[in-house]
């Protein structure tokens, strides 16, 4: 895997060479970032912290990956990126504290304005720092039932927060000639949510998929927001199948250990695992077992590399709650 682009270093072929106001104005921003959490691959399952405690530092990380592409981390969800010398465009913004490291730094915008930002989904560690790139940017897109799932998320949390929502919306594709390269969005239906989609960066042929994929993590499965299990699986599968064979992915979240790019092997290996979730759950509903014991399990067996330290920070109770909810509805 390419090594992080770091202040002074240079990009490999294709990508200008951060130059000394560059590094000077990514310097700042990472000491000013200084109080904001850890990078997600080691955070996301961490237990929230106590209201007064002061969030950990991050590491703002822009990696490479082919034909001027590549990926951001800092905290929350993975941000795609594109920088040519004709446009820009970005797939996700995450907090608003982490946005203007991502902006600043991105090597080879020069200031220049983003031709697109495109959210994969609603939730606030993708969308949070809308407010920060939508100044800088022409275009925020998102499927069409993103802003209403965003203006719901925000009611539900009372906070008083007004989110910044795509201007431009689509229900099945949407396209854009960006420079020497292509984009294109496709919403496959339900899965995390009721709004994810897949973002492909046609000529690299590198592939963001959002929250559609975590890298050997039990997921966060938002039923409210529109999420269905079983179809979750069948995108899984249809994407695995749509794209080329070398296409790299791009996953929302991931176990520090396997990363946050990878294959359509990948996707099958997170498909395995939604799947044999149900089944373990239907069989548990087969034998009379109530949903308390049900969701006691502390980690799936088979799947060892899903597995999580037992406490707060483990998704799998709550898997296995949608899981059986989801089976108990007819309609689900």
């Amino acid at each position: 895997m390419p090594l992080a682009i770091r202040a002074g270093v240079s990009m490999r072929k294709g990508l200008p060479t951060m130059n000394r106001r560059d590094f000077l104005v990514r310097s700042s921003l990472i000491t000013a970032g200084g109080c904001l959490a850890r990078p997600l691959a080691l955070a996301q399952t961490a237990a929230p912290r106590p209201a007064t405690a002061a969030p950990a530092p991050v590491t703002p990380e822009f990696k490479p990956l082919r034909r001027n592409t590549g990926y951001f981390t800092a905290q929350g969800g993975t941000i795609g990126w594109l920088v040519n010398p004709d446009a820009l465009a970005s797939v996700d913004t995450q907090f608003a504290r982490t946005a203007p490291l991502f902006l600043e730094g991105l090597p080879g915008r020069r200031g220049r304005t983003l031709d697109v930002v495109i959210n994969s989904h609603h939730h606030g560690d993708h969308t949070g720092g809308n407010g920060v790139l939508r100044p800088a940017t022409k275009k925020l897109v998102a499927h069409a039932n993103v802003p209403e799932l965003q203006r719901a998320r925000a009611a539900a949390d009372k906070k008083g927060e007004v989110p910044v929502v795509a201007d431009t919306t689509f229900t099945d594709t949407w396209r854009q000639s960006l420079g020497d390269d292509v984009v294109a969005a496709k919403y496959f239906g339900a899965a995390h949510t009721k709004g994810d989609i897949v973002t492909h960066f046609e000529r690299a042929n590198v592939i963001h998929l959002g929250d559609l994929m975590f890298n050997r993590l039990y997921p966060a499965i938002d039923r409210p927001g529109g999420g269905r299990i079983k179809g979750w699986i069948r995108v899984l599968e249809t994407v695995a199948k749509t794209y080329p064979q070398d296409a790299i992915y791009i996953f929302g979240h991931a176990s520090a250990k396997f990363g946050v790019t990878g294959t359509s092997a990948d996707l099958l290996v997170f498909r395995d695992y939604l799947t044999g979730l149900l089944e373990y759950t239907q069989k548990q509903i087969n034998a009379g077992e109530p949903k308390e014991r049900i969701v006691a399990v502390e980690n799936l067996p088979g799947f060892p590399d899903f597995h999580a330290p037992v406490g707060p920070g483990n998704r799998l109770p709550a898997n296995l709650s949608t899981a059986y909810d989801e089976l108990m509805d007819r309609n689900g």
